[in-house]
């Protein structure tokens, strides 16, 4: 594919802009008959298999956390979702948009990925009900107490 093919993809394909690559093992938490189905299809397409579930025992690559306000506590699900992930892996939350139900304040978005030691990169639109924003883990280990 040329370059200016894949430069078309990423703005197409929602998988692409958010940075999934092929062979990655995504692993998807919190998936009920809201997700946006075009949307992990679109990840299951760029990495060539399928979405791992929560009952996956080994680390993955990058997560999607499909949250609502109504789930709990943020800051313990991402906590939860980095101990499933290889270092400098990605977590991709996704929260309903404004006026949906469940959906979550940016503040609380930030505190809680600040809270459980995440950094914020973008945050994109990736579906009608749906925003996403992408969090890295720490690049360096924390020691070991």
């Amino acid at each position: 594919m040329s370059a200016t093919a894949d430069h078309a993809e990423e703005r197409t394909n929602p998988a692409a802009r958010l940075g999934f690559q092929p062979g990655q093992v995504v692993q998807e938490i919190g998936y009920d008959e809201d997700v946006d189905q075009e949307l992990r299809e679109s990840i299951e397409e760029v990495i060539g298999s399928e979405l791992v579930d929560e009952d996956y025992d080994d680390v993955a690559d990058a997560a999607v956390l499909w949250f609502r306000d109504e789930d709990g506590d943020l800051t313990d699900a991402l906590v939860d979702a980095l101990g499933f992930l290889e270092e400098g892996g990605v977590i991709l939350l996704l929260t309903p948009k404004t006026g949906r139900d469940g959906y979550v304040e940016p503040s609380d978005i930030g505190e809680a990925a600040t809270t459980a030691g995440l950094s914020q990169t973008k945050s994109v639109s990736v579906g009608k009900d749906w925003n996403g924003t992408r969090l890295l883990t720490p690049k360096v280990a924390k020691p070991k107490k």
